[in-house]
């Protein structure tokens, strides 16, 4: 197996690989919480446009009455 340490020489102060791979590994556990969220704005713009459409059909409908 490979060694995914960094070399000796290349030392990483900050810590942010660590910081990164921990986001990596972290990220699909994140979006699996997120995608059911994002159907609630969904489910409101699809309303929004049924209820424009049926006053635009009433709208008309008084016009031509």
């Amino acid at each position: 197996m490979a060694n995914n340490q960094a070399p000796q020489g290349n030392h990483d102060p900050a810590g942010s690989t660590q910081m990164f791979r921990a986001f990596v590994e972290e990220a699909p556990q994140g979006r699996q919480a997120a995608a059911p969220s994002s159907s609630g704005p969904r489910i409101g713009l699809i309303l929004g446009v049924v209820v424009a459409v049926a006053v635009v059909a009433a709208v008309a409908w008084l016009a031509l009455a």
